[in-house]
């Protein structure tokens, strides 16, 4: 852990491009109430295949014409070379000097899977395209991806994404912060020295959670599964613990030198801001 704590502390919020009129106005909401806390920035994700490309960048001009700096997600599956670049080029038209590259998911019934297929690839075409315009942040797997054969493997596709020109790495969420710990302190001894922010995701619906979990390879320890099973349809049972577990989570990773926390709202406020002033931020 110890090249983390040499890193800035960096907080962050994450978003996705809202579908409907509702939508986006909840989103507005939620957003003027987290901007009040001062992130370093907000990030906006990309559907399947890029799927949401334009509400993603509708998305991230309004909170930049808001007064806070925003960070648009790009992803590889699915796209084609010449895609990427018109990509960047209206990225980097609108002044966005921050993206989030993944390799992304293949939009069901999709084709092809397009002409880059890992996130490594994807982020060294960024920086032949356009050096050091853009910040990138990568994603990586404490508990290592889903389709990983092993977590040396992982590892292994981990430090290609760095070794391409990543600056930073955001983690898939996890309760456990042993698996993080033990991730970063396996990262240092690859010579991986970047910020790896640890993603944090409230827990407001155990089903959404657990069916979120399942997909991704987020484990929730099985006390916890257990405990919020129980409470059954007492929302106000599950936010209590959810809030509790996470707010300990966030307090540990702090304070044993994690370089930030980087916030899954699902588009709203309330869960983020309660854990935000608990931690005393």
């Amino acid at each position: 852990m110890d090249s983390q704590k040499r890193h800035p502390r960096t907080f962050s919020f994450e978003f996705f491009p809202p579908k409907t009129p509702e939508g986006v106005e909840k989103l507005r909401t939620a957003r003027r109430t987290l901007a009040q806390l001062r992130p370093k920035f907000f990030s906006v994700t990309y559907g399947a295949g890029g799927s949401t490309r334009e509400r993603t960048l509708e998305t991230v001009l309004e909170i930049q014409a808001e007064g806070s700096a925003a960070a648009p997600h790009i992803s590889c599956v699915g796209s084609s070379r010449e895609d990427l670049r018109a990509v960047l080029a209206q990225y980097k038209a609108h002044g966005i000097r921050h993206i989030v590259a993944l390799r992304g998911d293949l939009p069901s019934g999709a084709a092809s899977a397009g002409e880059l297929r890992h996130a490594n690839e994807l982020v060294a075409f960024i920086r032949k395209e356009t050096g050091d315009w853009f910040r990138i942040d990568v994603a990586c797997y404490p508990e290592f991806h889903p389709q990983a054969r092993n977590a040396d493997e992982d590892l292994g596709n981990f430090k290609r994404k760095i070794e391409a020109g990543a600056n930073a790495a955001i983690t898939q969420y996890f309760y456990n912060a042993d698996a993080y710990f033990r991730f970063v302190d396996d990262c240092e001894v690859l010579g991986i020295d970047v910020p790896i922010v640890p993603g944090i995701m409230p827990i407001g619906n155990f089903s959404q959670l657990a069916r979120f979990s399942d997909s991704c390879g987020a484990e929730i320890p099985r006390w916890l599964r257990l405990k919020l099973q129980g409470y059954g349809d007492d929302a106000a049972s599950i936010r209590r613990l959810g809030l509790d577990v996470v707010t300990e989570l966030c307090s540990h990773l702090l304070a044993q030198g994690a370089p930030g926390l980087h916030f899954y709202t699902m588009n709203r406020a309330e869960l983020t801001s309660e854990i935000w002033h608990r931690l005393g931020l």
